[in-house]
């Protein structure tokens, strides 16, 4: 039970388009927002929700500029963001030991019926 607890996954970090997210700028100093949706494969509408989610979170900053008269948003991981990505991978990681060790032995004999 005690295990259980403790491998409780990060729903914030942990839903699918955010983890994709975290993960790609964790490999970076700071990505676009242009190349953000091209790694992701999420709609700007959806990459845009999950980075103000994230942003409000204090996980990663965005910065919004002009480049050449075009807008350009850039998104950076705080070092708050680094350690949750990085605490994520360690709790899957320990998620996944517990799925591939062997059973422990059982401590009685198993009931009739378990047979």
């Amino acid at each position: 039970m005690a295990d259980e607890l403790e491998l409780e996954l990060d729903r914030l970090v942990h839903e699918p388009g955010r983890l994709a997210i975290l993960t790609v700028l964790s490999s970076v100093r700071n990505a676009d927002f242009t190349f953000l949706l091209q790694v992701t494969g999420l709609t700007k509408g959806n990459l845009s929700s999950h980075l103000s989610k994230l942003e409000a979170a204090g996980l990663l900053t965005i910065d919004k500029s002009f480049v050449r008269k075009k807008s350009h948003t850039a998104v950076a991981l705080t070092s708050e963001g680094r350690q949750r990505i990085a605490a994520h991978w360690a709790q899957l990681d320990r998620l996944k030991q517990l799925a591939t060790a062997p059973a422990p032995a059982p401590t009685t004999a198993p009931r009739p019926h378990d047979r």
